[in-house]
């Protein structure tokens, strides 16, 4: 399945353009890490499981990783790919494998805390990353009730199995979110600005 089709797959179960986009977001940055972690050769697949690691999510939220496999494979993907998507599911989604490679770790550190960076540039003047420090998601992350739905026990357990410190895990993520930020804006606005204006959503804000 190449880039196109994946996208055309993940907007079927995936209406809201928040949805999309966090998809868009999560692919980027996975590319970022496959670069960072020598895993070069593999980029496109990290960016693939990183694209469609929430595809039964806006259908299905309370099934979110059981419906998944069941798409995916009649899509015609593989259970090694499947493992990947759903691994970032661990210990949230019953059933869930743990990750085993090195990709599902990153996915598995970086799905919410993209969520966490995309919010903390949201709430500057500039919203973008690009002056952010670290400091300041190290702040927020600090603070429980700052985009609450990002688990921050699931970062940190992301960490731990990447064996990395929390501020190692903050640092790169940010950093990656600062290399991939133009690039994610033009993907939003080719792939689901049409979404974001019915929903009156402004793209370049939501990363």
């Amino acid at each position: 399945m190449n880039r196109d089709q994946a996208i055309s797959l993940l907007k079927h179960y995936n209406t809201q353009a928040f949805h999309i986009q966090h998809a868009l977001t999560v692919e980027q940055v996975m590319g970022w890490f496959a670069q960072d972690q020598g895993y070069g050769d593999e980029q496109a697949h990290w960016e693939m499981v990183g694209l469609l690691h929430d595809i039964d999510f806006g259908s299905y939220p309370d099934q979110h990783c059981a419906v998944a496999p069941g798409i995916l494979k009649d899509a015609g993907f593989d259970e090694n790919f499947i493992h990947s998507v759903t691994s970032h599911g661990y210990g949230i989604c019953a059933g869930s494998p743990k990750p085993e490679h090195q990709m599902e770790k990153v996915l598995y550190a970086v799905d919410e805390l993209t969520g966490l960076i995309g919010a903390a540039a949201l709430m500057r003047p500039s919203k973008s990353v690009q002056d952010m420090e670290l400091k300041s998601i190290k702040k927020k992350f600090k603070d429980k009730s700052f985009a609450a739905g990002c688990s921050r026990d699931t970062i940190s357990q992301g960490a731990q199995m990447l064996g990395w410190t929390l501020d190692e895990l903050l640092c790169k993520a940010l950093e990656a979110m600062k290399d991939i930020e133009a690039e994610l804006i033009r993907q939003i606005q080719n792939v689901c600005v049409s979404a974001a204006k019915a929903e009156n959503i402004d793209a370049k804000n939501q990363l």
